[in-house]
């Protein structure tokens, strides 16, 4: 395996720094491809191409070898039967790493450690666009499809509907209690019966 280069590490010791490489080859071995920071990604590049050169040699010793940094048998089988074939043809350089420009928020500048031979790609799901735009960190626009459908009415816009059709119905309940309602005449007293008391 590659030895460690002098100078500061990345983990907070030798023995974590071993596990986060561990983990990463992992990552890249499930996914085919692993998006991190250019330096972790120029750290693994190494570790994970000395790995498809043992999964070239499928050997008892090449596996053993191998399950020092992948410690899980399933994956151990993938890279023998799976990643490995596909560069039977290729004498190294089996990774590539991408830069990406810095980071949101502490501007650290990112990669994608990935596999370069194209049936890694072809082999992968294919990723969305919604996928790879909240991957790359960008805002997430329209499709054509969505710019085509009606876009759903807001609420403010249904609570204006309602009150325009509202209005009508208030007017006409104004102009019905503007309008004085004519009331019967009251009756006048009988004046008869007057005229009787005063007889009387």
């Amino acid at each position: 395996m590659p030895t460690p280069t002098k100078g500061p590490r990345l983990a907070s010791g030798p023995a974590h720094q071993k596990h986060l490489i561990k983990g990463m080859i992992a990552s890249l071995i499930i996914e085919d491809r692993i998006r991190t920071t250019e330096a972790k990604a120029r750290l693994v590049a190494p570790y994970a191409e000395k790995l498809v050169t043992l999964g070239k040699t499928d050997t008892l010793h090449a596996r053993r070898q191998a399950l020092k940094w992948i410690t899980d048998d399933d994956l151990v089988h993938k890279l023998f039967a799976e990643v490995a074939p596909r560069f039977h043809d290729r004498n190294g350089g089996y990774t590539r790493i991408l830069k990406l420009g810095p980071r949101k928020g502490d501007a650290a500048p990112m990669a994608i450690l990935e596999f370069v031979e194209e049936t890694a790609a072809a082999a992968a799901p294919k990723e969305t666009e919604a996928a790879r735009k909240r991957r790359l960190g960008r805002r997430k626009t329209e499709t054509t499809e969505e710019a085509a459908k009606p876009k759903a009415r807001s609420r403010k816009a249904k609570d204006e509907d309602a009150d325009d059709s509202a209005a009508p119905a208030e007017a006409e309940e104004t102009e019905a209690k503007a309008t004085p309602v004519e009331e019967a005449p009251a009756e006048a007293p009988n004046d008869d019966s007057d005229d009787s008391k005063e007889n009387e």
